[in-house]
């Protein structure tokens, strides 16, 4: 069985870059088809990969002005030439599950979002850092994304869902059903540790729709001890509303940010994510979340168990929340168990689970212990 792997492009370090480098563990001798990669910001988990770049790869300027060659994506992913393979794994939250799939082979598509541009232009916009013609296009190629989003979802044989939320999502702009598989999170990174610190931790992108601003805010009224790690646009705004127990750490080492999660009092996931690795990380090192209850947490927190939800977007609720959470003991133990069960050997055995049933279904095997891809 010829497996390819498809992603939207390679440019950062972020979940759903750990993820391919899981698929590629999985895969090892399966290519990785992008638009665009950028070795150097991928780093070391992809070194050994065999990445095959789009044309998109010669275009001028590519690092910084990527998002603005919008339009080029779907032609560019269309451009690959997948012939002889028989397993076709996209891993998109916009392009790569448009990619053209040769006649026989099966397209599984591990499916962060739909995409943005296509179905939240309003809230893409408003956490954005787009000028006003950026805008004004990308309102003008809305309706023909969300044509092509559509109509290329049709050619996926199975759709495999990031979290609850996103299969809702994955239900409402193509009306199909889909399977849900946790993105896998690296437990082997963090080391709980008894005593915690007097800090709670942010780790994360700064932009406005993080919500880092109701950490800062809460955090400043009460006079608690705040660390966060990360980099991004909204950091200057956030500086501005921050009081002396604010630190604002910027990009660290993984070792470094393993250790702050360890050593914090508790961790804080003030926004929407569609996922959020970042509270598993936490609990992987032994510390309870405090999260906005929305989106990806509702996946990963239990309330009360291994953290405490806050359930209005305001620095007021934070603050309660923050409270809870300190009022309790938590064990790192219980902590470090319920991050196991998201760890990457759960995911590789679920994923692998969900391809072959999609694999027996195309051949037209359907009773158990007939070959499959993983069975063969």
């Amino acid at each position: 069985m010829k497996v390819a792997i498809v992603h939207d492009y390679l440019n950062q370090a972020g979940g759903a870059e750990r993820v391919v480098a899981v698929l590629h563990r999985m895969f090892p001798d399966a290519p990785i088809f992008v638009t665009l990669f950028d070795p150097a910001a991928v780093g070391a988990p992809l070194a050994d990969a065999d990445v095959r770049v789009s044309w998109m790869q010669r275009l001028p300027g590519w690092r910084q002005h990527f998002k603005k060659y919008l339009p080029l994506y779907p032609v560019a992913v269309r451009s690959f030439d997948l012939r002889g393979y028989d397993l076709v794994l996209s891993s998109s939250s916009a392009w790569a599950k448009g990619v053209s799939v040769p006649r026989g082979a099966v397209h599984v598509c591990y499916c962060y979002t739909p995409m943005r541009w296509a179905w939240s232009l309003d809230g893409y916009l408003a956490r954005s850092e787009l000028g006003p013609f950026a805008r004004l296009a990308s309102r003008a190629l809305a309706g023909p994304l969300r044509w092509w989003d559509v109509h290329t979802a049709r050619r996926v044989d199975r759709f495999v869902a990031i979290s609850t939320e996103v299969a809702r999502r994955i239900r409402t702009s193509y009306g199909r059903d889909c399977d849900i598989v946790f993105p896998p999170v690296d437990v082997d990174r963090f080391q709980p540790e008894d005593r915690a610190g007097d800090y709670y931790l942010v780790v994360s992108r700064l932009n406005a729709y993080k919500r880092i601003d109701l950490a800062v805010e809460a955090c400043t009224r009460r006079g608690l001890s705040l660390v966060i790690v990360g980099d991004g646009p909204a950091r200057p705004s956030l500086e501005r509303i921050a009081g002396p127990t604010v630190r604002f750490a910027g990009r660290l080492s993984d070792r470094e940010v393993a250790d702050l999660f360890a050593h914090c009092r508790a961790f804080i996931l003030p926004g929407t994510e569609d996922f959020g690795l970042t509270p598993l990380e936490a609990n992987a090192a032994g510390r309870p979340v405090v999260a906005f209850a929305s989106g990806g947490a509702l996946d990963t927190v239990r309330d009360g168990e291994t953290g405490v939800f806050f359930r209005a977007p305001d620095a007021t609720a934070l603050a309660q929340a923050l409270d809870a959470v300190s009022a309790r003991e938590w064990d790192p133990r219980a902590l470090r168990a319920h991050a196991e069960s998201f760890a990457e050997p759960v995911f590789a055995a679920r994923l692998r689970a969900v391809i072959d049933e999609a694999v027996r279904r195309r051949r037209g095997l359907t009773k158990p212990g007939e070959s499959g891809l993983f069975h063969a």
